[in-house]
């Protein structure tokens, strides 16, 4: 299996927040606004809520996420 994915801060997925959004909407077309609505601190129940709408696990979610913010930073 591949490295382990370690938990994101809040700060990781802060910086950039529209364009990651835009990009997870692409990605998992059930996905809407309100899906990804990001609560101050509570980054936990969104990248749990993106889980349930898109049967994804968390780590995919996670990579995703780093993936479109790695992405960003070129």
């Amino acid at each position: 299996m591949g490295a382990k994915v370690r938990p994101m801060t809040t700060l990781e997925i802060k910086g950039d927040w529209n364009i990651i959004k835009g990009k997870l909407k692409q990605r998992w077309a059930q996905l809407t606004d309100d899906d990804l609505q990001l609560y101050e601190g509570k980054q936990d129940e969104l990248l749990g809520h993106i889980q349930k709408r898109t049967g994804e696990t968390r780590e995919a979610v996670e990579a995703a996420i780093l993936e479109y913010k790695a992405a960003l930073a070129q």
